[in-house]
């Protein structure tokens, strides 16, 4: 029987629709889709750069809870609202995973909040 650990960054999205923000199963890490909200202080930023660079904040943080790392991600999707966005936060996609190289799929589709333009959700399988 596997030994799973659930995870909450204080969203109160976590609560409200009942998920978490990441799931340890063993060495895997499932982090749900994130988005660009600070969870803090539950602002966001109008500019999809800035929101790509917290998704990845908001990642990292629910990888560190797990024992994990962005280093340990295989797999990744980006949903973005527009497509025209993508090419612009590359840079961000480089600074977080160039290294690491995950498999990848990009989706452009409607998020639940106008104000979310990016949302952001990996896998990653922690070391032996």
């Amino acid at each position: 029987m596997s030994n799973r650990q659930l995870i909450s960054s204080g969203s109160q999205f976590e609560q409200k629709i009942g998920y978490s923000r990441a799931v340890v199963d063993g060495r895997w890490v499932f982090v749900s889709g994130t988005t660009g909200f600070d969870y803090a202080t539950m602002t966001i930023s109008n500019s999809v750069v800035d929101q790509a660079d917290q998704c990845f904040k908001n990642i990292a943080a629910a990888l560190a809870q797990a024992g994990s790392s962005l280093g340990d991600v295989v797999r990744v999707h980006y949903l973005l609202t527009r497509r025209e966005d993508f090419e612009p936060i590359w840079p961000v996609l480089q600074k977080y995973l160039g290294e690491v190289r995950p498999a990848c799929t990009v989706m452009v589709t409607g998020l639940v909040d106008e104000r979310m333009l990016i949302e952001v959700e990996v896998t990653a399988l922690k070391p032996a």
